[in-house]
């Protein structure tokens, strides 16, 4: 169960700013909306596959009330592609309200996967329950000019279809959460509050980063009301001046002991923000001192919070089970600790990425041919058991395409000249097709054993380059609409066997088959 939910009912809107940077999208709606000063549009801009419905139930917002859902059970994902800016980072929110929309009474249980990263399972079945929606959010940085964003089933997803109400991919400036490697790391939201208040959530625009910030309370601890504004450019993550509004403390002399997360965690490491701030007025006075433990291990001693505000972290801090956060405050401290704010993300691995060579060239390979498999999206290899359809990959970090097996898809277009840059391929199998257009130049494939091409209308000449392949062992061109003949310095190739149409045959053999046997 995602810990995170929306109620049916819009946010409060306080002010304009200028609409936040990336893609809102509305999923399934032909139309555009507006939640909170931001349009959401709609998306088939960016997907091509999946059906569209409406959720005909009053009281929803916008964007809740349709949504785009995934019913071919053979494809291995179905993928939003984005384009961004090289090396940037971005904030993921997915959201999903199950509305009924299928008739089944039971909501599907499924995989979300960032790039080729398996992110999280999506299961919404205890806060439809309750009437609510859920979401989810990742920080990710992005190495390309690419960002997917896709869904998947798995095995608990049966007969249902997995599906999404909205996708919101918001770009971050380059000092937030910049103390993870996001090039090695993604960050999965457990849970982000503003501690002390029971009112609404904090939302764009009083967060300009489109974050959500829910409210936590606690009737054992005392609350505080602030009366001084942080200034946001002064910490690294820019968090909201309204999450600093209220707080826990605790009388003087006494410490302040926090169960939050509210729920036991796996036991991983966690990215864990904590915000503070000195409630009083500003003054000679007005700071806090005290020590900060996290699960009785020292988090950071002696820290001396001000009316300015502190923010304090740490990068991948071990949790387990239920987490419990200790203000101990300093002997000669004239008030007891408080806290604000707080954010933990989950610290995940990044799954391994396609060599980026392959998947330009398997892209080229998508824009040039005609019906693709309808899972050609996003990472062509990763997460392994959502690689694209007919691809079989290495099993390394940076994974490499070692076989493409297209026979008999329906497939029409052309081979692009970059196919030649997946030098790792050993199977090319693209038999029983409709391609049409010259065989490229493949002789950079040197790892090439067997190359597939017949019954397709490839027209040319049989390129001398396919001489070039070191260990190609099988060669068939046959029912083609190639000119001449087979080049003799193919026929002189010894372990290699060549099928070939007739009139592609050298005059001394006909019989459609030729092999050169080792000497």
């Amino acid at each position: 169960m995602s810990p995170f939910f929306f109620l049916l009912l819009c946010f409060s809107i306080s002010h304009a700013l200028p609409p936040p940077r990336g893609f809102f999208l509305n999923c399934g709606s032909s139309s555009s909306t507006n939640l909170n000063d931001i349009d959401y549009t709609p998306d088939q801009e960016f997907i091509s596959v999946g059906n569209t419905t409406t959720i005909k139930q009053k009281d929803l917002i916008p964007i809740l009330s349709t949504l785009r859902y995934f019913p071919d059970k053979s494809s291995r994902k179905h993928c939003y592609n984005f384009p961004v800016a090289k090396t940037s980072k971005y904030l993921i929110r997915t959201t999903y309200y199950y509305g009924n929309f299928d008739g089944k009474n039971n909501p599907p249980v499924f995989d979300q996967i960032v790039g080729g990263t398996k992110w999280s399972v999506v299961n919404t079945s205890e806060d439809y329950a309750k009437g609510q929606s859920s979401y989810y959010e990742i920080i990710v940085g992005v190495p390309g000019k690419r960002l997917s964003v896709c869904l998947a089933k798995n095995a608990h997803t049966l007969s249902s279809s997995p599906f999404i109400s909205a996708l919101d991919v918001q770009s971050l400036e380059d000092t937030m959460y910049n103390s993870t490697d996001l090039g090695s790391y993604k960050l999965s939201l457990i849970a982000r509050n503003s501690f002390g208040g029971d009112g609404e959530i904090i939302s764009y625009p009083d967060d300009k980063y489109n974050r959500l910030w829910q409210p936590f309370s606690d009737q054992k601890h005392p609350t505080v009301t602030s009366r001084s504004r942080i200034n946001p450019s002064n910490f690294w993550n820019i968090p909201p001046p309204e999450a600093f509004v209220e707080g826990f403390t605790a009388s003087k002399g006494k410490p302040l002991e926090l169960q939050w997360p509210p729920f036991p965690l796996l036991a991983t490491k966690y990215y864990v923000a904590l915000y503070f701030q000195d409630n009083r007025s500003p003054g000679p006075m007005s700071w806090r001192a005290f020590d900060v433990s996290v699960n009785g291990l020292s988090y950071l001693r002696k820290l001396n919070v001000s009316t300015n505000g502190v923010m304090v972290y740490s990068g991948q801090w071990p949790l387990s089970g239920q987490t419990q956060i200790t203000l101990t405050p300093a002997k000669d401290a004239p008030v007891g600790p408080v806290i604000n704010a707080g954010e933990v993300f989950q610290v995940l691995p990044l799954g391994g990425t396609t060599n980026i060579k392959d998947a330009i060239a398997m892209e080229d390979l998508l824009e040039s041919i005609k019906k693709p498999p309808v899972d050609w999206s996003g990472d062509p290899c990763l997460p392994r058991a959502n690689s694209w359809t007919g691809l079989t990959c290495s099993k390394e970090k940076i994974t490499r395409v070692i076989s493409l097996n297209l026979t008999n898809l329906g497939l029409s277009g052309s081979l692009p000249p970059s196919i030649n840059k997946m030098t790792a391929l050993k199977d090319l199998w693209l038999g029983k097709n409709k391609l049409t257009g010259p065989i490229p130049d493949l002789s950079p494939m040197t790892r090439l054993e067997t190359l597939h091409l017949e019954d397709n209308q490839l027209t040319g000449a049989i390129p001398e380059s396919l001489a070039k392949l070191p260990n190609l062992r099988t060669l068939s061109l046959k029912n083609n609409k190639l000119n001449g003949t087979i080049p003799s310095v193919l026929l002189q190739r010894k372990g290699l066997t060549i099928q070939a149409s007739p009139e592609n045959m050298p005059s001394t053999n006909k019989t459609a088959q030729i092999r050169v046997a080792n000497s």
